[in-house]
Parts: C-alpha cells; structure tokens; sequence
C-alpha cells in the first residue's frame, strides 16, 4: 500500500485533492488506520484516479463523474455524453482560432496605419440585384459577434432555398443595417443573388437596392480578418473627400473550403464630402 503522499505522486495530483474526492465519497482509501487516521491506498486505485481526472478534464461535474465510474451512467448515455462534450471544446476551439486571427488582424491593422493603398479602391455604381436572404441580429458590428450570426443563418438559407428548388445564380452578399432595438446592435442579412419571384416566407426574395456610388476594395483571406482591408478602405475613402452612407456590403466572389483562400469584395456606399 501506499501513504496518501506517495499516492499522489504516483498519480500525479495534489494531497489535497485526494483528501477531497475522499471527503466526498469519489475515491475512497482502500484503508484508514483507525490509531493515527493515515489513508493509505492501493495501486489498482491508480486506475480509478485516471478516470477521475480524465472526465474533469472533459469538463464533467463531480456528480457525473461519480455516476460514471461507478457505473451508474448506461454505455449509450456516455457516449452521447462524451460525443457532446467532444462538441463543446470543438466549438470553443473554433471560437478561440478565430479570436486569435481577429487579434492578428488588429495587429496588423495598428502596423499598416499611415500606408495608404494606391490602385486597389474603386469607385464604381452597383446595380440592383434580386437575393434570396435571412435575417438575425448580432450583438454588436465586431467580428466576434458577426461571424456566430452570419454563418449558421447561410447554412439555413441554402438549405431553404435546397428544399424550395431554387439555385443561386450568383455570389454571397451579406449586408448590415443598425438594427431597430438600438443598443449598438446589427442587423444581418445573409442573402444570395437568385432568379425567382419576389416572396416573403421562411426566407425572403426582394430587390436589393443600387448603389449610385460605392468604393471597393478585394479583401482576400478569411473574414476574420477583415479588419486590415476595411480600414484600408476607410482610409481611402477620408483621403479622397469621400463620405461613407451605411455599412459596407460583402460580396462572396470565391468561398473555397480553405478559408484562408476566400475573395471578398467590400462595396462601401460613399457620396462626396
């Protein structure tokens, strides 16, 4: 057997920690001196310690983690434990890389200030366009808020417009409005051009109105990282005696797997200052 101090090194965890799952019924000495009330423990109990601690590394509460080593929880239901929390840090790693390049993207926006872009604004008129679109709100007008939104509202628009037998017959544009409850919220408009009649339903077809007026600029990479081309943009727009009238739209021109691969096209409506 072995003392609680020699336990806990072979299991790598703290005394403490095993005077708590002791206190709390989660892993028991396999003796107590009943003179001196020194634990002792065995090494088969290693394996039921790396149980432990493995399930409160996945983020299981104590309770769970009881219920599973003691086989209180069924195969199926652990699995689909398992499978969920599997989803949960997949998720929250997704979010924390997206994070990470929105922060590589204010950095770089802070190393470009003062460097102005020369041949790569244009201004140009923008035609009306017939889109299919859904609608949500977002927190606020950061990437970090936007990205959330506007991603799962393409995937359900593509699947509406799947079941409703229409095709896009063009690019992804997602455009921004203030939304009506204030606050600094957004309205979000994931749409998609197509050739269908006008309807108002599960998903929406209208004419998205021209722009007289819209500088542009081709931001390439993921819209994380937006941040460096917009900015650019603003600064082109200020040096030039221009005036921005609303939220830039973003045109999808190439959507690849690769993220990092993708074309978008920033049309800023502008009029003259």
């Amino acid at each position: 057997m072995f003392t609680i101090g020699d336990f806990a090194r072979h299991g790598r965890v703290s005394v403490r920690m095993l005077r708590h799952y002791d206190a709390t019924g989660l892993l028991r000495p396999a003796h107590v001196d009943p003179a001196s009330g020194y634990r002792y423990y065995t090494a088969a109990q290693l394996a039921r310690l790396n149980r432990i601690i493995a399930l409160k590394d996945l983020g299981f509460t104590l309770q769970q983690v009881r219920d599973i080593v003691d086989e209180k929880v069924g195969f199926e239901e652990l699995r689909g434990m398992l499978r969920l929390r599997r989803a949960e840090l997949e998720t929250a790693m997704a979010a924390a890389g997206a994070r990470l390049i929105q922060v590589e993207a204010r950095l770089r926006a802070i190393e470009s200030e003062g460097h102005m872009p020369t041949n790569d604004v244009v201004i140009k008129s923008v035609p009306s366009v017939r889109v299919a679109e859904l609608t949500a709100t977002a927190a606020s007008f950061e990437p970090e808020d936007i990205g959330p939104v506007i991603g799962p509202l393409y995937g359900e628009l593509f699947r509406c417009l799947g079941s409703a037998g229409i095709t896009p017959t063009g690019p992804g544009i997602a455009y921004y409005e203030d939304a009506p409850e204030g606050g600094g919220k957004i309205g979000v408009h994931a749409a998609v051009q197509v050739s269908a009649p006008l309807q108002d339903g599960t998903f929406r077809i209208l004419d998205l109105p021209p722009l007289d007026q819209a500088a542009t600029i081709v931001h390439r990479g993921s819209m994380d990282a937006v941040l460096p081309t917009a900015q650019a943009l603003a600064r082109w727009i200020d040096a030039n005696d221009y005036q921005s009238t609303g939220y830039p739209r973003e045109i999808n021109l190439e959507c690849p797997e690769n993220r990092d691969d993708w074309v978008t096209e920033l049309q800023a409506p502008v009029t003259r200052a």
